[in-house]
């Protein structure tokens, strides 16, 4: 036994400007539609650090700055592959924010983010975003269900 296994990297960023608004993204894919935070793929010998900011730069348009590692969501593909999002945080920001082909970008109030169709899971998710206490989001399979710990 190795200890490795497939892995996909991903990342997801939370933008909040100190006065009760956060950035969101309405998901146009398929795969994960709703409302999240913006975020995408780390590219291979990239960075986990400096591929959000790439992302954020590539989806919103906005330069991010400090971004805080606050979490992470893990999950299985269909393919047996350990899927990772590694998430941040953070408030430094410049630029003008523009939409993307990956979806409409917007702020709103943080606590008008219950009124919005949210993507899958992102609620539970949002939960890891803001509390100290919690640094995880596992997503598996038990006895043929589909199960989630929040750690």
């Amino acid at each position: 036994m190795t200890g490795s296994e497939k892995a996909i990297f991903t990342n997801m960023c939370m933008i909040y400007d100190g006065q009760g608004n956060i950035l969101v993204e309405e998901r146009r894919k398929n795969d994960w539609r709703g409302i999240a935070f913006p975020g995408g793929h780390v590219e291979p010998r990239e960075a986990f650090t400096d591929s959000v900011v790439r992302e954020i730069k590539e989806e919103t348009g906005l330069d991010i700055k400090n971004p805080v590692l606050c979490g992470v969501k893990q999950f299985y593909t269909e393919e047996g592959e350990r899927y990772v999002v590694f998430l941040y945080k953070t408030c430094e920001f410049f630029g003008e924010l523009l939409s993307s082909e990956e979806g409409r970008v917007f702020w709103i109030k943080h606590e008008e983010l219950h009124n919005y169709s949210l993507a899958y899971d992102f609620q539970d998710l949002v939960s890891v975003f803001e509390t100290d206490e919690i640094s995880e989001f596992f997503c598996y399979e038990s006895d043929g269900q589909y199960a989630k710990r929040l750690i």
